[in-house]
């Protein structure tokens, strides 16, 4: 009970501070991180309010949050082992969203918050500078393989067909079903020991409303974790946004859908919106305000190079 009181202290003393620093430290380029366990026992439940990179974070994970301790063959403790290690990578919560109910969703962050305080091990990062050159699931891999130098000791690494890695070799699944089959499957083949690495990457909510899925982020979190807890597995969970990548893409694809619009239509659009009207007059504007600078420095050069005489001579009488 006491360490419940603590956890929820912490996540409300994250919240607080996230509230205090919104318009300081908190940016639109900053992403909140929640790590927790309810079966690794520890008093850790420690808050980290730098702003730190999320090569940093996942660093981190593997270090304060133990991770190399269960997915390195050469650094396994069977003190506190877990069965399976479970991240879930975010499109849309911002470190803004965590103090604030304007453009956030209230059911994702309660839920983090439930899982968060109810569990025995808890680290929480308010504020990640979002990547912009790597994806979070390609740097959770580079992550893993430095941690794990000799011997990476993950029995079986599964990724959500969503996330976009490099490794054309691991295994992805689609749907939140073939999640649920996988961890029961693995359940009964799993040897002691062993650890499952499992990454689900959330598709954004305007693509799951195009794809007309029904799953949001708050509900794959939770269906994933009662289902590893219904099947008695030990887990540690991470949750962190990354949405650089997904805005890019969004933006892209409107893009590419404008055009293959406008291509198919005999009347393509040239008009200019009231945001091009302010771009051009502002444009304008710079380009006349340089172009009376040149002349005013000029002028004021050419009177500077004019060398008159500072006195007259008087004329001489004849």
């Amino acid at each position: 009970m006491m360490k419940i009181q603590i956890g929820v202290m912490a996540f409300l003393v994250a919240i607080s501070m996230a509230s205090l620093f919104e318009f300081g430290m908190a940016s639109p380029n900053t992403v909140p991180a929640f790590l927790w366990s309810p079966h690794l026992q520890s008093t850790n439940e420690a808050v980290n309010y730098q702003v730190i990179s999320a090569k940093d974070l996942v660093g981190s994970v593997f270090t304060q949050g133990g991770w190399s301790n269960f997915l390195c063959s050469e650094k396994k403790k069977l003190e506190q082992p877990v069965d399976v290690a479970l991240m879930f990578i975010g499109r849309e919560l911002l470190s803004t969203d965590v103090s604030s109910t304007r453009n956030s969703d209230p059911t994702l962050v309660n839920t983090l918050n439930n899982l968060f305080t109810a569990s025995n091990f808890s680290l929480a990062f308010p504020y990640i500078s979002a990547p912009e050159e790597e994806r979070m699931e390609n740097l959770l891999l580079s992550g893993l393989k430095e941690a794990c130098s000799n011997n990476v000791g993950v029995s079986n690494i599964v990724f959500s067909d969503s996330c976009f890695v490099e490794d054309g070799t691991i295994q992805k699944l689609s749907g939140l079903q073939s999640f649920k089959d996988h961890l029961l499957t693995r359940r009964e083949t799993r040897k002691d020991g062993e650890t499952d690495l499992v990454v689900v990457c959330s598709e954004g909510s305007e693509s799951k409303s195009q794809a007309g899925q029904s799953h949001s982020e708050h509900e794959s979190i939770s269906e994933l974790v009662n289902s590893v807890e219904e099947s008695g597995s030990k887990y540690t969970a991470l949750y962190v946004s990354d949405p650089y990548w997904y805005t890019s893409y969004k933006t892209l694809q409107r893009f590419l859908a404008e055009t293959a619009k406008g291509n198919s239509t005999s009347e393509v659009t040239t008009g200019c919106d009231e945001l091009c009207k302010f771009k051009s007059s502002l444009l304008e504007g710079i380009l006349v305000g340089i172009v009376f600078l040149l002349i005013l420095i000029s002028g004021l050069c050419c009177m500077a190079g004019i060398d008159t005489p500072t006195r007259f001579e008087t004329p001489q009488d004849s």
